[in-house]
């Protein structure tokens, strides 16, 4: 039989769904699962976006234009500028989620054997899509015990070589909902403009900031305009996972031209998903305020329930809807196996994405999970009772 590549037995799968199968078999026992696992918002989708879909008078299902509809990219400007981005249409490429934005990213700007630069814990589709492109990724630590902040540039600066292509960061941050601070992203400029680094920046979450420190774009950032590709999307903001529609964006027109190629090949985003995206920038601020609101009284929730569990421990997110939490157990990724095929409590039990997954060191993460507060607070609540009945009754606790 012939191998598989090597890309294809590198890739890893997704700490967030690879143990649906499990879950898939709890339900069929009957047991209820709470999802805590993935970034499914449970909140309404903008009317504005449900009535395009219910109202199309469109006779043919056409394919549009590889960038994306015009009329969308100029609508995404003004939306933008609201946060002092400074945009024309031509900067925003239209893409299928915000997982393509970073494939084509990475795809565009880095050769096989590449280093990219990422603080972990991070998303884990990024090593997906680095592998993809034949990149490898440097990781740089940060801690539960510091609330993961950025360590100092010296750290980043010892693992810069000739290989160091660009650093990604993810603001607000998932997994682990960090907001990183002037200085943090001041520090990140500057290391970008010394060693002449792309800097992808992921702000899908940009809406969903609970302190009073400010939300600083890496198109904010003067100095490196040409260096920078934002990552954007819908689903979170929108609640709008499912229609795969982000964003591109950058000023430098050699990455655009790039990204193009890819755009062509593919030939165009979702028709329908980008009729819904445009519609739902009219959302209402009262929309958005609601949406706002439930995930800081959501975020409380879960945070406080977490940190009153024996053993458990979660610092405070200051954005997104992720928290990653370290719990007293052996092994996170065999507890949370173990709490879809062996425990329910009453009927009932979690699903969480064990932490491992969001490492690329060996070992890191191995007693931590991430959590998504993306349930009602009614669901949040139960799912913490019986979490917290799950760690009282695993053979693997620590403590």
């Amino acid at each position: 039989m012939p191998q598989l590549s090597n890309r294809a037995v590198e890739m890893p799968q997704s700490p967030i769904r690879k143990l649906a199968p499990l879950a898939a078999a709890a339900k069929e026992r009957g047991v209820k699962v709470y999802h805590l696992n993935i970034g499914q918002p449970d909140l309404k989708t903008p009317q504005e976006g449900l009535d395009v879909l219910r109202n199309i008078d469109r006779t043919i299902l056409e394919y549009s234009p590889s960038q994306g509809f015009k009329s969308y990219r100029e609508k995404l400007v003004d939306y933008y500028a609201k946060y002092k981005i400074h945009l024309t249409a031509d900067d925003i490429i239209i893409t299928s989620g915000g997982s393509e934005a970073v494939l084509f990213a990475f795809m565009s700007c880095l050769n096989p054997g590449d280093e990219i630069i990422i603080p972990e814990p991070a998303y884990a589709n990024y090593m997906a899509f680095a592998i993809s492109a034949g990149a490898k990724i440097r990781s740089i630590a940060t801690t539960i015990e510091e609330g993961f902040s950025l360590p100092k540039v010296e750290e980043f600066e010892k693992l810069i070589n000739e290989r160091t292509r660009a650093t990604l960061i993810c603001n607000p941050n998932n997994p682990t909902g960090y907001l990183y601070t002037r200085r943090e992203m001041n520090q990140i400029r500057d290391l970008v403009k010394k060693y002449d680094l792309y800097l992808f920046s992921d702000e899908v979450y940009r809406e969903f900031i609970y302190t009073g420190s400010p939300y600083i774009s890496a198109c904010h950032l003067e100095g490196i305009e040409d260096n920078v590709v934002l990552i954007d999307s819908v689903s979170k903001r929108y609640s709008e996972c499912g229609i795969r529609i982000g964003a591109l964006i950058t000023k430098n027109p050699e990455i655009r031209q790039a990204v193009m190629k890819f755009c062509q090949a593919r030939l165009s985003p979702p028709l329908l998903g980008q009729l819904v995206a445009e519609a739902s920038i009219n959302a209402s601020e009262e929309y958005m305020r609601e949406v706002y609101d439930e995930y800081v009284d959501r975020r409380k929730c879960l945070i406080d329930g977490l940190n009153r569990i024996p053993g458990v421990y979660s610092p405070i997110p200051m954005g997104a809807f992720y928290t990653m939490a370290r719990l007293p157990v052996d092994d996170s990724e065999k507890f949370c196996a173990w709490c879809l095929t062996d425990f329910d409590y009453e009927g009932e039990t979690v699903m969480m994405a064990p932490g491992a997954g969001f490492y690329t060191t060996p070992g890191a993460g191995r007693d931590e999970v991430r959590i998504a507060y993306v349930l009602k607070k009614e669901d949040l609540l139960r799912a913490l009772f019986v979490l917290e009945k799950a760690l009282e009754a695993y053979p693997g606790r620590t403590c």
